[in-house]
């Protein structure tokens, strides 16, 4: 049979994956193996997830994190609020999102019964009257993003943590992909900046780790605490985190990644990308295409639907916003000579 061959990503515009680096896919390889669901039995990579811990820590704003390497952004939020209806005491809880919350808030709410209560948004932000509005005794969590996945826009973070405060809740915020983007910005999103609880940031997006590395931090072990279950066959007798049996090549991944990019590598990684994100948005609007106009380096542009199915037959893998725009992601592996590529292309269609 012939070998299948992994995705080409000279074409793939709208995927927040992307190549990982080289140090990253050797560690990966190397740790394949290995199990950190189990700490006591497979020590060495216990603290290499140690050592990327602390790293997202230092990049959030967060010195002594709490935290562990999952597999991504959904299981984070699900165990972020998890962990939020462990600790509160009501029968009937609720968290409140805003309407641009990742699909995995959804599938938190089905799995842990926990009710969702999605406020709408005012300029792609949530918009806090509606989260005051929605805000009751038996709210558990309130949650910003930092970075929405279709608009790459920032919530007022320390404006829903104090709202958080107000009523003894617990504040997530879910910074996925823009927790490697946003460091070198003036957004207030991370620890440091606001009283928030937990936070998702995923090495396997911008932070060029091999997939599955995702990231979950707490402000402190205590909070982890309410996840917790004994695991008595094991050398470690207590565990914390969803999947249990855990891929040791993504830990490895996303602490090699972390300890060759941060700071400079991904400082460069960002001005290229912001740099591309801003070519792109004068060069469609040139075109005549309306433009959102980008925050972070997430491009959103307004092809008709017919362009979008045309470019997608080319080999361009554009998905859509849910206003349907096109979406573009400058990922790393998105170059100003692969944009100009999609330019011709579009030129050629319209």
């Amino acid at each position: 049979m012939q070998q299948a061959e992994p995705q080409d990503f000279s074409r793939v515009l709208s995927s927040m994956c992307t190549v990982p680096h080289p140090t990253a896919r050797e560690a990966a390889e190397r740790f394949l193996a290995t199990n950190p669901g189990d700490p006591g039995t497979y020590a060495t990579v216990s603290k290499l997830e140690r050592q990327a811990v602390d790293l997202l820590g230092e990049i959030t704003g967060l010195p002594d994190a709490a935290g562990y390497v999952a597999s991504g952004g959904t299981e984070s939020n699900i165990q972020a609020i998890r962990l939020a209806r462990n600790r509160a005491d009501t029968r009937t809880p609720n968290f409140v999102a805003p309407a641009s919350a990742h699909f995995s808030f959804h599938k938190a709410a089905d799995v842990l019964g926990v009710e969702l209560r999605t406020a709408p948004l005012e300029d792609y932000r949530v918009n806090l009257d509606a989260v005051a509005e929605l805000i009751d005794p038996d709210t558990v969590c309130i949650v910003g993003v930092a970075g929405t996945t279709e608009y790459g826009r920032v919530d007022p973070i320390p404006a829903l943590a104090d709202m958080a405060h107000d009523v003894g809740a617990l504040c997530h915020v879910d910074a996925a992909w823009g927790g490697f983007v946003l460091p070198f910005t003036k957004h207030a999103w991370n620890f440091a900046d606001a009283d928030i609880h937990t936070l998702t940031i995923d090495p396997h997006k911008v932070g060029r780790a091999a997939v599955p590395a995702g990231g979950l931090l707490a402000r402190g072990p205590e909070l982890l605490d309410e996840l917790a279950i004994d695991t008595p066959y094991l050398e470690s007798t207590s565990q914390m985190t969803l999947t249990g049996t855990r891929s040791g090549a993504g830990v490895a991944s996303a602490a090699a990644a972390l300890s060759e990019l941060w700071r400079d590598g991904y400082e460069k990684q960002y001005h290229t990308a912001r740099s591309n994100a801003d070519w792109l948005t004068a060069e469609a609007r040139d075109r005549g295409f309306d433009v959102v106009e980008p925050t972070l380096p997430i491009v959103t542009i307004d092809f008709p639907h017919a362009l979008i199915a045309d470019l997608r037959e080319a080999g361009w893998r554009i998905s859509r916003t849910e206003a349907g725009e096109g979406r573009v992601v400058c990922m790393p592996h998105v170059t100003r000579p692969m944009l100009e590529a999609f330019l011709a292309d579009v030129d050629r269609l319209a």
